[in-house]
């Protein structure tokens, strides 16, 4: 994953050691985008990436082995709007447990506000089934967003939400195909050696799966980080892991035939040609 290694060596060159809330410390760079364009018939594909295996195709790490189980258990998790973590644990993800408290509890955190926005009048709105509805019906709106950011609850929450806002974009076909969908995050604090990876994963997941119960044609994730930092105790692992090759990039696929974004389970999903380099460990920063 070429656009993944840019980054990497853009903060080793680049970044201001700053002290950080873990105490841990970070070499950062604040504002960074990236795109990983899934079909090289997308919009916006340049000739130059058509011609590289590593760069266009379902962008999970190959230079360190991903956990794709936790990945896709966790998107679930978020869709079913749930914020305790038993049902996470029961699926053999553990990535949130050291955050939850003693009942698994979460507070507030991305599946509520998801699925459950509180609104000023009291009631809640479900932003999934909403911008599924909108892109259904206004295809080219471009108000297809999704904030799990809610200023009057981000004390309540164990942790406030990295992965802050997506917005969806339809693009019209000009081969006579059904129209293109893409997806861009804005993240507002990205852990490039353990966070990213996950977060775009799941996402182009997420792009894939709304594309797929709304007849539109998966075309590219943009991410768009604003804090973008390595840990001080990572910094070993991201040299070794720039130390190795990008390999050609998998094909994810979805094996049957979904109506309802909520009806999604693990099974649906089947990732192919999926060779990368050994998992690399690194301590989580609480």
């Amino acid at each position: 994953m070429i656009q993944y290694h840019d980054i990497l060596r853009r903060v080793l060159a680049q970044g201001v050691q700053t002290c950080d809330r873990t105490g841990v410390g970070t070499l950062s760079v604040f504002g960074h985008q990236s795109r990983y364009d899934l079909d090289p018939d997308a919009p916006g594909v340049l000739a130059s990436q058509i011609e590289s295996p590593q760069s266009i195709g379902f962008p999970v790490l190959t230079t360190k082995k991903l956990h794709l189980r936790s990945i896709i258990h966790e998107l679930l998790w978020f869709l079913r709007g749930e914020t305790n973590i038993r049902s996470l644990n029961d699926a053999g993800v553990k990535i949130w447990d050291d955050w939850a408290d003693d009942q698994g509890e979460l507070g507030p955190v991305y599946g509520h506000q998801w699925r459950s926005w509180t609104c000023p009048n009291g009631q809640s709105l479900d932003q999934i089934k909403s911008l599924i509805t909108n892109i259904n019906d206004n295809p080219f709106s471009r108000r297809h967003i999704v904030t799990a950011w809610n200023p009057s609850e981000i004390d309540q929450m164990a942790l406030p939400p990295c992965h802050c806002l997506f917005q969806f974009h339809v693009a019209q076909s000009v081969d006579g195909g059904p129209n293109w969908l893409s997806c861009q995050l804005y993240q507002r604090s990205a852990d490039l050696f353990l966070g990213v990876p996950f977060n775009v994963a799941s996402y182009t997941l997420l792009l894939m799966m709304v594309a797929k119960v709304t007849g539109l044609r998966p075309a590219s994730f943009i991410h768009t980080l604003g804090d973008a930092h390595i840990y001080i105790n990572h910094l070993p692992q991201v040299e070794e892991q720039l130390s190795r090759e990008c390999r050609t990039l998998p094909t994810m696929k979805i094996t049957r035939d979904v109506d309802s974004i909520f009806d999604f389970s693990f099974e649906d999903f089947e990732l192919l040609g999926y060779d990368p380099h050994p998992h690399i460990k690194g301590a989580v920063a609480v």
